[in-house]
């Protein structure tokens, strides 16, 4: 699957099956259900769930918090859009799947 058949899904009720907890994450975030994405990002614990937590908690507006679990991920914090981070990241993790 690519970025533009992950975003095409968000038509659909629910995620495709088979996407790691992370991705669930990002499909629920695109579907603008924050809490639902954020559960998803808690639940995998790794850098893929790190680095979609620190997106989630920067899309919030918590940046102390974003900024910690950037760190955790091993990254910087970014300063582009939100929506080119979702697609970077949609991207990156779909690579990985």
């Amino acid at each position: 699957m690519d970025v533009s058949a992950f975003r095409a899904s968000l038509q659909d009720p629910a995620p495709p099956p088979g996407l790691p907890l992370a991705l669930q994450g990002l499909w629920w975030d695109g579907k603008g259900d924050w809490d639902r994405a954020h559960r998803c990002a808690q639940e995998q614990h790794d850098a893929s769930g790190a680095i979609v937590h620190a997106y989630l908690h920067r899309k919030e507006g918590d940046l102390s918090n974003a900024r910690y679990w950037y760190a955790h991920a091993n990254r910087v914090m970014p300063t582009g859009s939100l929506e080119a981070e979702w697609t970077a990241l949609a991207g990156e993790l779909l690579a990985r799947k």
